[in-house]
C-alpha cells in the first residue's frame, strides 16, 4: 500500500507535534519520544537523529509495505500507529474527544480513502470509506478482552440465543465477513430455496497475489452433533454433509467475470457449539480431497471475531431487508 507523500508528511508533522500551531493539538517529541513512540507501536524504528519530520514520514512509508491483513486495509503497525497518535489522554487544548485533532488527520487520510473515528472502548480506527471496512491491528484476537469488549461479548450471546436462522445470516455473518476482507458477499437462494444449492452465502476473496478463491457457507442457528437424529433445534452433522456436497459440486455464477466458477472452501457456520464427535465424523466421511475444503465457525469464533473486529451488536429483532452486500 502506498499513501502519497503530502498524506505522509502531515501525519508525520502530527507525530512529531508542531509547536508553532496556535495552539498545538498534539504532542511534541523530540528524538527519544519518537524512538519511545514507535516501539509503543510494536515496531523497532529508531530515531536516526535526522529531521524529525523527514524520518517519520519515511518510516511511514516502510510501515506501509509491510502486508495488509485485509484488502483495503493498511498495515496492522500502521494501524498501531493511528491508534497510539490518537490516544485520548495525549488531548492538547482541547476535550478527551480529540475533534480538533481528529479533523486535521481524518482531511490528510481523506485523499487516501479513509476516514479516522473514535470506537466505544475510546480507542481510533481507520475506516475504508468506499467498502466501510475498519481497518485494526488484528494481531493476537485472543488476547484478554477490555471491560466494554466483555460487554459486547455478552450483549452478542444474548443475541445469538434468541436470533433466528436469517438473522445469523443476515445481522451477524453477512457484517463479519465484509469486515474480513471478503466481496461480493451474497445471501444465497433464501428467497427461493431451490437456488440454494447447499449453500446459504457465497462470497470471494481477493489474495495479495490477486488471485481469487471462492467460498460457500452454510450455517445453522443451534449446535451441530452427531447424534443419531436431530434433537429440537440441535442440527445432525449428517444433514450437513449432503449439503457440503452439493455446494463444494455447483458452480456459482460471478457476474463481475461473467463465468460459472466453482466454490473452493466451504464453511460450516453454527449459532451454537459445533462438537468434536460432529466434526470427526464429517471428517471421516468426506474423502481427503474435499476434507482439506472444509473449515469449521462456532459460537465461540463468531463471538471472538465480532467483538475483535468492533462491529456494533444489532438490536434484538431486527433484520436486513438486503440479501446482497455491496462491496
Amino acid at each position: 500500500m502506498q499513501f502519497k507523500r503530502r498524506t505522509l508528511m502531515q501525519i508525520a508533522n502530527m507525530i512529531c507535534g508542531n509547536p508553532d500551531l496556535e495552539p498545538p493539538f498534539f504532542v511534541y517529541r523530540s528524538s527519544g519520544r519518537l524512538t519511545e513512540f514507535f516501539l509503543d507501536c510494536d515496531t523497532n524504528y529508531i530515531h536516526d537523529g535526522s529531521t524529525r519530520q523527514f524520518w517519520v514520514a519515511d518510516t511511514l512509508s516502510l510501515i506501509l509495505t509491510e502486508p495488509q491483513p485485509y484488502p483495503n486495509t493498511p498495515p496492522d503497525p500502521f494501524a498501531r500507529v493511528i491508534e497510539r497518535l490518537m490516544d485520548q489522554s495525549d488531548a492538547q487544548n482541547e476535550g478527551p474527544e480529540r475533534l480538533r485533532a481528529l479533523a486535521m488527520l481524518g482531511a490528510a487520510l481523506a485523499r487516501e480513502g479513509f476516514e479516522p473515528f473514535y470506537a466505544e472502548e475510546k480507542k481510533c480506527y481507520l475506516r475504508h470509506i468506499s467498502t466501510n471496512t475498519v481497518a485494526m491491528a488484528l494481531a493476537n484476537p485472543p488476547r484478554p478482552f477490555s471491560a466494554a469488549e466483555l460487554a459486547r461479548r455478552e450483549k452478542l450471546t444474548v443475541y445469538l440465543g434468541a436470533a433466528s436462522e436469517d438473522e445469523l445470516i443476515e445481522e451477524i455473518l453477512l457484517p463479519l465477513f465484509r469486515q474480513l476482507g471478503f466481496h461480493r458477499i451474497t445471501a444465497a437462494g433464501h428467497k427461493d430455496k431451490a437456488l440454494e444449492y447447499g449453500k446459504d452465502i457465497w462470497m470471494k476473496y481477493t489474495l495479495p497475489t490477486q488471485h481469487v478463491l471462492y467460498f460457500g457457507i452454510q450455517a445453522k442457528k443451534d449446535k451441530l452433533d452427531a447424534a443419531g437424529m436431530s434433537k429440537g433445534s440441535n442440527a445432525n452433522i449428517a444433514e450437513i454433509y449432503n449439503q457440503i456436497v452439493m455446494m463444494l459440486g455447483h458452480e456459482v455464477f460471478d457476474p463481475e467475470i461473467g463465468k460459472r466458477v466453482l466454490v473452493d472452501h466451504a464453511f460450516i457456520v453454527a449459532g451454537g457449539e459445533i462438537t468434536k464427535q460432529a466434526r470427526n465424523w464429517l471428517g471421516n466421511k468426506l474423502d481427503a480431497t474435499k476434507r482439506s475444503q472444509v473449515m469449521f465457525m462456532d459460537r465461540e469464533d463468531i463471538l471472538n471475531l465480532f467483538v475483535v473486529t468492533n462491529l456494533p451488536v444489532p438490536a434484538q429483532g431486527s433484520k436486513a431487508v438486503d440479501e446482497e452486500v455491496p462491496f
